[in-house]
């Protein structure tokens, strides 16, 4: 029946069973320990707990017992302030022994000890009385119905000993039976893992092994027998030398479309750029300066105004998108100096309180100190937060928050770093669109040109640094700019 299963069933199989007996010997061994703890909790915060706390109890009142009678031989107030003290700790562990008991047999016996102590001490505090009053022969015969009043509180506290003495056996018993079926079981698992390990191992001789060292043999021209456990290494480099030229084909090939796709956008924008930047700036500023004069000279009613006021608003939008585009293209050289990042992000919010307040955003900053001096171009950081929190306000509408975390910590790859995070309560970015957002002319928005966080990574990418965006869409959105603390920049 076994030889007639393909040779993959068998492998599966045999492995397939190991897999099952080893874990059924891992899950049983800790279920096995599991049970195990608790019992050992269950009788150490209970049992135990419980028979320490009544011998603390029956400590306390055997050190209660010959207080009177010192106090009678001697007249010595002193001894009965020893027995005030006694007392007090009877009635603490008493409470100790209510809390700890989880017997219920034990808990009419607890009952009994308290009703019987009060009486006890009530009759005591009677018989001190007398004693004091004068009254001694009366005092010496209460003093005794009090003392056998004590040995029967003493011989309850021995039956309440006794009860969790018992209880502490049998579960002495369940671990040392439990302990039993797990060795029991883990020899019956040793024994089948070592009949399974004897077949598996020889399933791979012969069946395995075997037939890899033929075809090794056949395709060898120089005939030369193979060392035994040659063949799965020889096979492995014609494998791998396989896979390593695939991969390595497969990389270049992608490497190759992303560089032909980006020269191609680069190629496009910088034609753009160039054949605009003169046909159309100039004839854009001329409009702007007329409309302005306009503005200025001419008595308007308020469509009118409204009217020019979106004219200058759309000129203005056409000439950041040109911007943008001759931005892209050409890109401007960065001028480095040491700035602290915290100063940018203070001047960028300033820049933007007017906006923020027409959004109605909250923005919250962050930080335990200010962040350390760094070589950077404070002008293109500026940019690159600017764009990161005008598309944040954009995104959320009115009504959100924006938060700022500043940090000085250890990267990876670039040592010393200080990292900027900038969280949206927004409605976050969808996870298909995620890896997108980077690319140039890649936009959600009906009149973006899709440059700005192109342009933002390109600037942080200068700085030797890297920007990652983070999203749980409806969770609003995270961006992460890191900047080495000292030059790590390519060229």
């Amino acid at each position: 029946m076994f030889s007639r299963i393909s040779l993959r069933s068998r492998l599966l199989i045999l492995i397939i069973v190991l897999a099952i007996i080893n874990l059924s010997g891992s899950f049983l061994t800790l279920w096995y320990g599991f049970q195990t703890q608790n019992r050992y909790n269950f009788l150490v915060d209970h049992d135990v707990s419980a028979l320490m706390a009544a011998q603390k109890l029956e400590t306390a009142l055997v050190m209660q017992k010959g207080q009177l009678t010192y106090y009678f031989l001697t007249g010595s107030t002193q001894w009965l302030e020893q027995l005030k003290k006694y007392e007090k700790d009877f009635n603490q562990w008493l409470k100790t022994v209510r809390n700890v008991n989880s017997i219920q047999e034990a808990e009419p016996i607890i009952n009994e000890i308290e009703s019987r102590y009060i009486r006890y001490s009530f009759e005591r505090t009677e018989v001190i009385k007398l004693y004091q009053e004068g009254n001694r022969e009366e005092g010496i015969r209460k003093h005794w119905e009090v003392r056998k009043q004590f040995f029967t509180i003493f011989d309850l506290a021995e039956k309440f000993k006794q009860i969790h003495e018992k209880s502490i056996d049998k579960q002495r018993g369940i671990l040392r039976e439990s302990a039993r079926n797990v060795f029991v079981y883990v020899l019956v698992q040793i024994f089948g893992i070592l009949i399974l390990t004897v077949v598996l191992t020889f399933v791979i001789i012969k069946q395995v092994m075997g037939p890899i060292r033929e075809i090794l043999l056949r395709t060898d021209d120089t005939k030369t027998p193979l060392p035994i456990g040659d063949e799965i290494k020889s096979l492995s480099r014609v494998v791998n030398g396989m896979a390593a030229e695939i991969d390595q084909a497969h990389i270049s090939l992608e490497k190759s479309r992303a560089h032909l796709v980006q020269s191609e956008k680069l190629a496009t924008v910088g034609k753009l750029a160039a054949g605009m930047a003169h046909s159309v700036r100039n004839p854009l500023t001329s409009v702007k300066m007329r409309i302005f004069s306009l503005e200025r000279s001419l008595q308007l009613n308020p469509m009118q105004k409204d009217d020019l006021e979106v004219i200058s608003e759309e000129i203005r939008h056409i000439d950041t998108i040109l911007k943008n585009f001759l931005e892209f293209a050409r890109p401007p050289k960065l001028r480095f100096q040491m700035v602290s990042p915290s100063d940018v992000i203070d001047m960028t919010i300033q820049l933007l309180r007017h906006r923020f307040e027409t959004y109605k955003t909250a923005v919250q900053v962050k930080r335990r100190k200010r962040l350390p001096r760094i070589p950077a171009d404070s002008d293109q950081l500026k940019e690159v937060l600017v764009n990161l929190m005008i598309n944040a306000c954009e995104a959320m509408g009115e009504g959100g928050s924006i938060q700022i975390f500043e940090e000085q910590e250890k990267h990876e790859f670039f040592g010393d770093v200080v990292t900027i995070r900038i969280e949206d309560s927004g409605p976050g970015i969808p996870e298909e669109i995620l890896e997108k957002i980077f690319e140039p002319f890649y936009s959600v928005k009906e009149e973006g040109s899709g440059l700005g966080l192109s342009i933002a990574k390109r600037i942080i990418e200068d700085h030797g640094g890297e920007i990652l965006a983070a999203s749980k869409e409806g969770k609003g959105a995270v961006f992460r700019i890191v900047l080495p603390m000292k030059e790590n920049i390519d060229g």
